[in-house]
Formats: C-alpha cells, sequence, structure tokens
C-alpha cells in the first residue's frame, strides 16, 4: 500500500511540474503514464488478494 501511495505521489508531483513548466509536458506525460500502471498494479493485486475463494 505504501508503494502505491508514493506511486501516486510521484505522478501527481510529476503532472503539476510538466502542467506549470512551459516545454515540460513529457513531464505530464510520464506522470500520467506512472498513475495508469500504479492503478493497473493496483487492480490486479486486489483482485488476487480477494479472488473467487472455493466454498468447502
Amino acid at each position: 500500500m505504501a508503494l502505491f501511495l508514493f506511486l501516486i505521489l510521484v505522478a501527481i508531483i510529476l503532472g503539476l511540474i510538466g502542467v506549470a513548466a512551459h516545454g515540460l509536458f513529457w513531464l505530464l506525460v510520464i506522470g500520467a503514464v506512472i498513475l495508469v500502471a500504479d492503478l493497473v498494479l493496483f487492480g490486479v493485486r486486489w483482485s488476487r488478494h480477494h479472488g473467487h475463494h472455493a466454498v468447502r
């Protein structure tokens, strides 16, 4: 969970720098890619943790 929150924070910071600084649009793109990758990683971990369990 700490890794998830850290990557969200990094994505937001890179996105803000990319928007604020003219000519650094690529930082916004990198931030968006990190955000999407982090959400996919979180979704995969969550689905494994809350997967289908067989009823005995």
